[in-house]
């Protein structure tokens, strides 16, 4: 384990921010994890599990300890001819584990490809893309309370998903750290191709019996093209989650704007936040160097100099924009700390 002191955030999070944090401890090993917490009860500062750091906007210097998990390791649970249960170290990179899965034909994640982000932290937000979300293979995971160091197994049940939510995110927000997932893949893969552009992307390629392998190069291919690169420009991806309205709401919506994005959903209909901003001229626009992307709309950017404030104050420009038009509050898919 490597403790560190006064640490420069800067480079530790998409958005590039310059801010520090008190204590910065990466764990390599799992066996690290407890005598860790036991060490930083009798500190009674704040804790943040931290990741790639792809999914976060910093306001401030972080008072207490961060905690980065850089377990590592991809072993086999249980295995047939139809399937296979992979338990996955909470410290890997997701995309790494979607190329490992992929080369040795294991679907179910494909879809998912190039999402930034350690696989311990794919459950919190149920991470999904091109209609495929984390839950439909994660068959339960392994945490520690970061408070009583307990250990405890969360089923899928338990976790109480939801689109781009958990439980992690709402009773237990910031309470556990993710040491193990384990996801259950097929070996007879049935590939999602209608959502988003990935059909017309295969056709145009000339590719008529596509497999995961061509799922996955064309989910990168679009995701490169839509969304910039955080090395160039700091971003931390959606900033806001697409929101899901009633399905009488909808009607009256599409009455008014036959021509609005929408997807069908469990709970009604789930609108493209994207084209919710873009119709409200945000698109391409900048607070100093706080932006939206001129490509994507739902990304907001650091164009070299913008504060965490800054950035902040721009997304609630937009959220107040969307919701005197169209009636609709966005809600950030960003964790703001």
């Amino acid at each position: 384990m490597k403790l560190q002191e006064n640490k420069s955030l800067h480079q530790e999070h998409t958005f590039r921010l310059p801010f520090s944090a008190r204590y910065f401890a990466e764990i390599n090993l799992e066996e690290e994890v407890s005598p860790l917490l036991s060490s930083l009860k009798t500190e009674h500062h704040p804790l943040l599990v931290l990741g790639e750091g792809s999914n976060v906007l910093f306001t401030a210097d972080f008072p207490g300890t961060v905690i980065r998990l850089n377990t590592k390791g991809i072993t086999v649970r249980q295995e047939d001819d139809n399937g296979i249960t992979l338990r996955v170290a909470g410290g890997e990179v997701w995309d790494d584990v979607v190329a490992y899965c992929v080369e040795r034909g294991w679907g179910g994640i494909e879809n998912l490809s190039l999402i930034p982000g350690r696989a311990g932290a794919s459950p919190v937000q149920n991470i999904g893309a091109y209609g495929v979300e984390l839950k439909e293979v994660l068959q339960e995971l392994e945490a520690i309370h970061l408070e009583s160091g307990e250990k405890k197994i969360f089923s899928r049940d338990d976790c109480r998903f939801g689109y781009r939510q958990s439980i992690f995110l709402t009773l237990l927000r910031g309470q556990y750290l993710i040491l193990n997932i384990y996801l259950q893949l097929t070996k007879k893969p049935e590939l999602k191709l209608d959502y988003g552009s990935i059909r017309e992307e295969l056709e145009r390629d000339g590719i008529t019996a596509p497999t995961i392998r061509d799922v996955r190069e064309v989910v990168c291919r679009i995701r490169r093209s839509k969304l910039p690169d955080p090395k160039v420009t700091g971003n931390a991806g959606s900033f806001f989650r697409n929101p899901v309205i009633r399905t009488d709401q909808f009607m009256k919506l599409k009455s008014q704007y036959p021509e609005v994005v929408s997807y069908p959903d469990p709970d009604g209909v789930k609108l493209s936040a994207a084209w919710l901003i873009e119709r409200c001229s945000w698109k391409g626009k900048r607070a100093g160097d706080a932006g939206v992307h001129p490509d994507q709309p739902l990304v907001l950017v650091n164009y070299g100099n913008a504060t965490g404030e800054e950035i902040l104050n721009l997304a609630s420009m937009i959220r107040q924009s969307v919701l005197a038009r169209f009636g609709i509050l966005l809600e950030p898919e960003v964790n703001i700390v």
